[in-house]
């Protein structure tokens, strides 16, 4: 008799973080700056109530599992995050490296491009089939 009281509180103190957690979620802003970690840490508390619900439903394993396999996941999917699209905050993925590869023929250094282009050649004269140019991009504020 009291395990089933112990089980409806726990399930509705899950519920209820379900609902706050949901609320939060749904009025995060799209413009703020770093709304993807946000995300993450608001999932985090729908993490805590499902493994509060599973406590709940009499799933110790289970709730166990995943309260240490949930913050190995938020860690992964915000380190991915960080490190291939977060420009704001990492800095390393605003330059870009210059590679060259003498081995492959289709990665050339800017340089030796310009280079091509500002020679004379007699060859670049009558070969008109091909020829070789840069692209210039400006960001625009």
């Amino acid at each position: 008799m009291i395990v089933e009281y112990i089980q409806s509180a726990l399930l509705l103190i899950a519920a209820f973080l379900v609902i706050v957690s949901a609320v939060g979620l749904l009025s995060l802003s799209k413009d703020m700056k770093n709304v993807v970690y946000g995300r993450i840490h608001i999932v985090g508390i729908f993490d805590i109530a499902c493994v509060i619900a599973m406590i709940g439903l009499g799933q110790y394993l289970l709730a166990a599992i995943y309260f240490i396999i949930a913050p190995f996941t938020a860690h992964a999917i915000a380190n991915a995050f960080y490190k291939g699209e977060d420009v704001v905050n990492n800095a390393e993925l605003g330059e870009v490296e210059e590679e060259s590869d003498d081995s492959n023929p289709f990665i050339v250094h800017k340089s030796k491009v310009q280079e091509l282009e500002n020679e004379n050649s007699e060859k670049l004269k009558t070969d008109d089939r091909f020829t070789i140019s840069t692209l210039d991009i400006v960001e625009e504020d």
